[in-house]
């Protein structure tokens, strides 16, 4: 029996390749005008209005490596378990995507 599955994505520290997420824990977002009121010159190009900005970042759901959220933090930074390499941040409170 074979099954057509597709690759699943994996997400790896840039240093250590040391495995910190998969696709199923990524949480996905909609992007809302919320990245052009933040932009650095907000009277850019009147025709670029109607251009979506790519968003770069990765929403996932907390996980076991993840000790800042298991202590309880509300705003931090996240480090590779296995070479300390900074891997991004969290904020309970709302973070702006991009």
């Amino acid at each position: 029996m074979e099954t057509d599955q597709k690759p699943q994505t994996i997400y790896r520290c840039k240093r250590c390749s040391r495995i910190v997420a998969i696709q199923e824990h990524v949480i996905l977002h909609k992007q809302g005008a919320g990245e052009r009121c933040f932009k650095w010159k907000k009277r850019g190009d009147p025709l670029d209005r109607d251009k979506k900005p790519e968003c770069s970042s990765i929403f996932v759901e907390p996980m076991k490596w993840m000790q800042a959220v298991q202590e309880g933090h509300v705003e931090e930074k996240l480090w590779c378990l296995g070479c300390q390499a900074r891997l991004g941040s969290f904020n309970w409170a709302g973070m702006q995507c991009g």
